[in-house]
């Protein structure tokens, strides 16, 4: 929402989604307006365009400051480090028509709703703007832009039942209709003469539309026409991508539109309507059967199963339950803390099986609407995507303003000469010198690149719906690993079953074994303690679940009908069980698995048996709940015995409940509370036989792996070790973190996760790795900000993580200098996000692959190297292309000779270079990421100098030979049309024929130096263009790029033909001759790239680099006292809130919860 500050401020901070835009008040000026209409007219559009692209300056210009109350026009400005602005016109929404009377205006909405308060009176108007698909209303009270779409935060948990749990009335529905909008996720196909015409916009286009009508104004008909090609075929393949993911787009939120509800209406019963008449606070209606929820909604009575794999990408049934009647003033998502999405219905998923408890049909709260529901913001996360910060970007612009400042110099040198020659046609001429030292080509030329690039990781079955993205690929040096489905197999197997009783551990029991497992407190644990159903005759579930109910041997049935109206699940032996003393397993209640309490719960009663509690979860945790004399006194050493060895286990626990109490009744501290321990469940997640090599050579190319899941910190270090992220030499110290119990303060310790097989532990100081949970990470977030860094520097394993947590540790690894890459829930966070799943949660990511494992990530790198490696051969060869044109033309101020070659040599090399593929092997070393380096520019120098030497040389040696003459050449070269011109030089090289000579007629001169210095620079160029196409140790070998050696070949051998044919003698009474200087361009070349050279040099002047990844692992390596083993270290009562952070990148409205057992 919007805080406006004071009454005639006309500033404010617009909050969403854990960003705070600024946003600012304007009015519109109708005489600043008149100005500016006369300055589009007068600039010819030119000044309209520039407002296009800078809406700041629109604003500005067209409008004063005033309070956000008054304005007509509001300027949002993000507050990141790119401060974007944007503007919004300010919309009225008229409600008159349905408010007849001051006695209907109360019944509207109660009236500490935002719907009340926005409606102004007597004109019964709504004040709005619509930022992102959200739209906003003016809270005429508070003084400030409120969010709508949403029903308030505000409302406790029997408020909710209380008001909303009848319905609304009809009047109430159509106001909140009116001033919501309609409940849709409407992502129209864009045209496409918009995406055109948006594409032919951007600025490097208009700059080229810019060239191309002057060089059809001067007659360079064929550089023009090549250019023109060129772009065509750039901003059709962009067009053509850009509406694909368009239609992907718009047929991922179709189906959400159109669908039919029931809904109750307060007073008047039960009503049909489509779906986008639905606003926040409607009750909906569940009747049984599959239906896809058009809206996010809080369940109030029953209990539904849902498919979430629109969200989470994995199809595994969710368990919803109704939000309690609690009687507190706390708000309802407060009162529920991390497990309020149990009780929310999250559009877009669906809705398998509906139970309906005692009060009769199960209802559901309309929570969200349109894009503020969960799947709406994952559609707006697709649609207005984050930013990125990418040095090659920041450093491309530098780049071409250095080149404007080029060709300002030299226009304003052509403008001097021209003008004290007397030479016609001024303005034109000197215009020419921009469109030489300015590429118009460059963005056409990456683009190309960019494309080819795409084109190869399709082959390979990765996808990218961000192609930028491939770029920064090439420079990333971490990955962040989920473990469950990523690097290890989806499934689990059981290993063992590890019995408790009396207080000691039992015989283990091995389900590899035909020995089956007897009856008792633990089988009962295992047949009804999940959360598994059946749906089209399977059960399904989490694999958990499914492997711990298989083993059984027992059969789910359907529901039966229980007290009253509800519903409860049978199990029963099944044909290969083995013998029970029961009939069946009645699963009464369900109170499913939550990853803060990181457990479940079931009630469940033996057929004419007595009422049960079973409970499952992190044995830590069901060890805390259970009775003291019920644990085993080695509960800790068995525990970390089988973690220690990579195995999953999982706490049992149960207890009977008293006769004659309501099940239903019971709240879950109530349940989960006074147990009995039953034992572990030992279960085996093997790793991916694809996983070791990968994480091998990601190690080999010094690119780091971290692993971050919600398993077991020792599980997950075990399989760390096994899978190669941690050397079997290496330590692993265990960072934990606690708050002291009555203050504010916290503790933090670090100690070895296991004993140190070396005494010296000095020999290992920079040998080691830390491991923490989600818990600790919060706390050290928290209480000990400054020293995070350092525990991220060698940070590997992190446990126990929830999705708000995985999003925030991803930030602070990018803050370090660090690229990341991460699965699902921080894909959108990290700079390069990979989805190893195709369900509808991928499109989020920029990058997906077809097969389901890590393989994929070093074919990413390699080919996000190849492309970053092509950009910058294209930056440099654009950059001495235009140079060495440009510095021709201010030494001849003549036009050249070879128009045709020319472009053709600038054509064909922008397409044939990005054809060479990446190399097969990660070397230890990234490409350079920053145009603006010692290497690059030293390069780049000493190419040009080569360049102005050789053009020099040519130009006074061809003065020196005996045939020269400067006034009379007629008889050597009118086959050639050599006449010298007082034309402005172009790097288009164009030719222009005798009749256009028409200024300085009785002084027509010829030039030989014009046929010289034309050679040398085509010939220049093409070298150039060799020598920059770099091949090994990023991209393969250039002899492999047939197309481009080709190319080559067949222009220096025209220029060759052209250089040394003899036609009509003509060729031969010239006697130029053409130094062969690939010499001089190979040797600097290796020199400058020479990256053991640069290595000596950094270490020689005692250069280190900035970043402050670097500094701070310098830092660390001379801290003899880092890391403190065995000390705990206490904070300051003051801790820095980190709320918004922890979850402030992620879906604001949904959390995938990943199974944390």
């Amino acid at each position: 929402m919007a805080h406006w500050q004071g009454p005639k401020s006309h500033t404010g901070a617009m909050k969403e989604d854990g960003n705070s835009p600024e946003i600012f008040g304007y009015k519109t000026h109708s005489c600043r307006k008149a100005l500016c209409i006369a300055g589009y007219i007068l600039s010819c559009g030119a000044l309209l365009l520039l407002f296009y692209w800078k809406p700041e300056w629109d604003v500005w210009a067209n409008c004063i400051r005033c309070s956000l109350e008054e304005a007509d026009v509001v300027l949002l400005r993000t507050t990141d480090e790119f401060r974007i602005y944007s503007r919004k016109n300010v919309s009225w929404i008229s409600v008159s028509a349905l408010i007849k009377s001051r006695s209907d205006y109360p019944a509207t909405a109660e009236e500490d709703s935002v719907f009340s308060k926005a409606i102004m009176k007597p004109s019964l108007q709504v004040k709005s703007i619509q930022v992102q698909k959200i739209r906003y209303v003016w809270n005429i009270y508070a003084k400030q832009f409120q969010k709508v779409g949403a029903l308030e935060d505000h409302h406790t948990c029997s408020a909710i039942h209380a008001k909303f749990g009848s319905g609304l009335t009809c009047n109430e529905q159509n106001v909140r209709r009116v001033i919501c909008g309609p409940n849709t996720i409407d992502v129209p196909v864009i045209p496409i003469w918009k995406l055109l015409i948006k594409e032919v916009l951007n600025p490097f286009y208009v700059f080229q539309l810019f060239s191309v009508c002057l060089w059809f104004a001067e007659d360079y008909m064929e550089y023009a026409t090549a250019i023109i090609v060129m772009s065509l075929l750039s901003i059709f393949l962009t067009v053509y991508d850009l509406r694909q993911q368009s239609v992907k787009l718009h047929r991922l939120v179709e189906s959400h539109n159109n669908i039919m509800v029931t809904v109750c209406r307060n007073k008047e019963g039960f009503q049909e309507l489509e779906s986008h008449h639905l606003v926040p606070g409607d009750m909906l209606v569940l009747k049984e059967g599959k239906t896809l929820l058009p809206c996010d909604a809080i369940l109030i009575s029953g209990q539904c199963i849902v498919n979430e794999s629109m969200l989470t990408g994995e199809s595994i049934p969710v368990t919803k339950t109704h939000l309690p009647q609690a009687d507190n003033f706390k708000p309802w998502r407060m009162h529920c803390a991390e497990d309020y999405k149990k009780h929310v219905l999250f559009c877009g998923t669906e809705v398998m099986q509906t139970k309906a408890d005692d009060r009769g049909v199960v209802k559901a709260v309309v929570l969200r609407t349109g894009f503020s529901t969960a799947k709406g913001d994952l559609v707006r996360s697709i649609l207005y995507p984050k930013p990125m910060n990418f040095k090659l970007y920041r450093d491309a612009l530098r780049f071409l303003m250095c080149l404007i400042a080029f060709a300002a110099i030299g226009m304003i040198y052509t403008v001097c000469v021209f003008a004290i020659n007397g030479v016609r046609e001024v303005v034109k001429k000197a215009l020419d010198v921009i469109t030489i030292a300015v590429p118009p080509a460059l963005p056409a030329a990456l683009t190309t690149g960019i494309i080819y690039t795409q084109r190869r990781l399709k082959k390979k079955g990765i996808f990218c719906i961000s192609p930028q993205r491939i770029n920064m690929c090439g420079q990333l040096n971490l990955i962040c690993f989920d473990k469950t489905g990523t690097l290890t197999e989806d499934g689990l197997d059981l290993w063992g079953l590890l019995p408790s009783e009396r207080n000691c551990f039992q015989d283990i029991h091995s389900f590899s074994s035909d020995c089956s497992l007897p009856w008792g407190p633990v089988f009962r644990a295992m047949v009804v303690c999940h959360s598994l159903i059946v749906w089209e005759g399977k059960i399904q579930g989490d694999p958990l679940d499914v492997k711990m109910f298989e083993a059984t041997n027992w059969v789910k049935l359907c529901f039966i009908e229980g007290q009253g109206s509800t519903h409860a699940t049978v199990v029963r032996p099944g044909p290969k069980a083995s013998r029970a003393p029961v009939k069946g397993v009645i699963i009464i209640h369900q109170f499913p698995f939550s990853s803060a309490l990181q457990r479940m719960s079931v009630i469940a009663q033996e057929i004419d048996g007595e009422q049960q509690v079973f409970t499952k979860g992190a044995p830590e945790i069901i060890a805390i709940l259970c009775r003291p004399e019920t644990v085993p006194s080695n509960f800790e050493s068995k525990l970390l015995l089988y973690t220690a060895k990579g195995f999953r286990v999982i706490g049992l626990a149960c207890k009977s409940l008293q006769p004659g109490k309501q099940s239903t009744n019971l709240t879950r501290e109530e349940v989960e509370s006074d147990l009995t321990f039953l034992g572990l469940l030992i279960m085996e997640n093997r790793l991916k036989r694809e996983t070791r090599p990968v994480l091998e050579e990601l190690s080999a190319a010094r690119i780091r792996s971290v692993m971050v899941t919600g398993d077991n910190i020792q599980t997950a270090v075990t399989v760390a070790k096994n899978a190669g992220m941690i050397s079997p030499t290496n330590r692993v110290i265990l960072v934990e973190a606690n708050k002291i119990p009555g203050s504010f303060s916290a503790s933090l310790t670090w100690k070895p996760l296991e004993e140190s097989k070396s005494e010296d532990y000095g020999s290992l100081v920079s040998q080691y790795h830390f491991a923490m949970c989600g818990k600790s990470y919060q706390i050290v977030a928290q209480h000990f900000r400054p020293l995070l860094p350092k525990l991220l520097l060698n940070g590997t394993v992190f446990a126990r993580m929830s999705p708000g947590q995985k999003s925030s540790l991803v930030e602070e690894f990018q803050k370090l200098d660090a690229e990341e890459e991460c699965d699902f829930q921080a894909l959108k966070v990290a700079h390069a996000g990979i989805s190893l799943s195709e369900q509808e949660a991928s499109v989020a990511s920029p990058f997906t692959s077809r097969t389901s494992s890590i393989a994929c990530v070093p074919e990413l790198i390699r080919e996000g190297r190849a492309a970053l490696v092509t950009s910058f051969c294209m930056f440099k060869y654009m950059a001495l292309y235009s140079t060495i044109q440009y510095l021709g033309v201010l030494l001849l101020y003549w036009v050249c000779l070879g128009n045709m070659l020319n472009w053709m040599i600038n054509m064909s090399v922008h397409v044939s270079v990005s054809f060479t593929g990446a190399y097969p092997k990660l070397v230890p070393y990234r490409p350079p990421s920053q145009l603006i380096s010692p290497p690059l520019l030293l390069s780049v120098v000493l190419n040009i100098l080569f360049s102005l030497s050789m053009q020099i040389f040519g130009f006074v040696v061809v003065q020196e030979q005996p045939w020269y003459s400067k006034s009379d050449i007629h008889r050597y070269v009118p086959f050639l049309g050599l006449w010298v011109t007082q034309n402005s030089p172009s790097g288009t090289g164009l030719n222009h024929t005798i009749d256009q000579l028409n200024y300085r007629a009785d002084q027509q001169l010829q030039s030989y130096e014009n046929t010289t210095v034309w050679l040398l620079s085509t010939i220049n160029c093409l070298i150039v263009a060799l020598v920059f196409s770099k091949g090994k140790p990023f991209r393969q070998p250039i002899y492999t790029n047939y197309m481009f050696i080709l190319v080559l070949i067949g222009q220096l051998g025209i220029c060759l033909f052209l250089v040394f044919a003899d036609i009509d003698d003509l060729y031969s009474r010239m006697d130029v001759s053409i130094v062969p200087r690939w010499v001089f361009f190979l040797l600097p070349e290796a020199v400058i790239e020479n990256r053991p050279l640069w290595l000596l040099l950094k270490k020689t002047f005692r250069y280190h680099s900035k970043s402050h990844y670097k500094r701070l692992q310098r830092a660390l390596e001379q801290d003899s006292a880092w890391p403190p083993l065995n000390e705990t270290f206490f904070s300051d009562s003051v801790a820095i809130s980190v709320e918004g952070n922890m979850g402030g990148h992620s879906n604001p409205t949904f959390d995938s919860s990943e199974d944390a057992l």
